[in-house]
C-alpha cells in the first residue's frame, strides 16, 4: 500500500515553507528606520497642495516674520535653529529642504497629530506661508543631508 499525502499535509508543508521563506527574507531587509518615517508625511501631500505655490517667495519681509513666528510657535520642538529636538526632528535636511513649499504649506494646515505637530490651520493663511518662507530659507546657506542631522 502506499502512502499517499492527504491535501490537509500538503497544505500545511507549503504554510511552513511559506512561513520559513518569509521569515528569510524579512532577515535580509534592512530595518525600518525612524528617520525616513519622520519625514513621510510630506510624501503624503495631495498633488493639488504639492503644486501650489507661496506668494510670499519673493517678499524679503516674510523671511523676517516667518523668523518671529517660528520663534513662537516652532522653537520648543524643532530647535532654535530648526535643527531639530527631543520632540520634533530637524527642519534642515534634504527631506525637508526639497519639498515644494506647497507641501510645507500643506502639512503646517494638518499638522502631524500623531508625532506630537500640531494642527496649524488656524493660523492666518499669510502667516503660515511666512513659515514656509522662512523655512525654505534655512536652507539656502545651510542645506545639510539627513544622515548628518539624524547623528545627532
Amino acid at each position: 500500500m502506499t502512502h499517499r499525502p492527504t491535501i490537509c499535509t500538503s497544505m500545511l508543508f507549503f504554510a511552513s515553507l511559506l512561513t520559513s521563506l518569509t521569515s528569510v527574507a524579512q532577515r535580509d531587509q534592512p530595518p525600518p528606520t525612524n528617520h525616513t518615517s519622520v519625514y513621510a508625511e510630506l510624501a503624503k501631500a495631495p498633488k493639488k497642495a504639492v503644486i501650489r505655490r507661496n506668494p510670499l517667495a519673493n517678499d524679503p519681509e516674510a523671511v523676517s516674520g516667518g523668523a518671529k513666528l517660528f520663534a513662537l510657535h516652532c522653537a520648543e520642538c524643532h530647535g532654535e535653529m530648526a535643527e531639530g529636538g527631543k520632540k520634533a526632528p530637524s527642519l534642515l535636511v534634504d527631506e525637508v529642504q526639497g519639498a515644494t513649499p506647497g507641501t510645507l504649506f500643506w502639512v503646517l494646515t494638518n499638522g502631524v497629530v500623531r508625532k506630537g505637530m500640531p494642527v496649524w490651520s488656524k493660523l492666518p493663511d499669510a502667516q503660515r506661508w511666512q513659515l514656509v518662507t522662512y523655512i525654505k530659507s534655512l536652507g539656502a546657506g545651510a542645506n545639510q543631508s539627513s544622515s548628518e542631522a539624524s547623528q545627532r
